[in-house]
């Protein structure tokens, strides 16, 4: 089955997901293959919960068997906060498709994902 047209979709499902990041790439949106849905990402935010050491973030589209880095390497300084992906840039996980993250240090960064399922 294919991704539907977006423009002629029938439901849109309202979602978040959450994770506790780790120092090994963890998926928070997946779109299976052969789902028929198109998932939109409207937003990450990622928050450093370790009270003294800034923590790294990479973010990458996983597609098939190869990463490709949206973000790389992001500083989020200790007791801090960041948009990973903010609203506006508009990003779809096409059946197949995942969006995974990875800090530098494990239970350092916690994240939060909302997103819409389309189909």
């Amino acid at each position: 089955m294919s991704a539907p047209n977006i423009v002629e979709i029938t439901t849109i499902t309202g979602k978040s997901s959450v994770l506790a990041l780790t120092t090994s790439p963890q998926a928070i949106v997946e779109n299976p293959a052969a789902s028929g849905q198109v998932i939109k990402l409207n937003q990450v935010m990622v928050a450093n919960v370790d009270g003294t050491n800034a923590c790294n973030l990479t973010a990458d589209l996983y597609r098939g068997s190869a990463a490709y880095r949206l973000l790389y390497l992001i500083a989020v300084p200790a007791r801090a906060s960041l948009i990973a992906i903010a609203k506006d840039a508009c990003l779809y996980l096409e059946e197949g498709d995942s969006l995974r993250l990875t800090a530098s240090a494990d239970s350092d960064l916690e994240a939060v994902c909302s997103y819409e399922v389309l189909s």
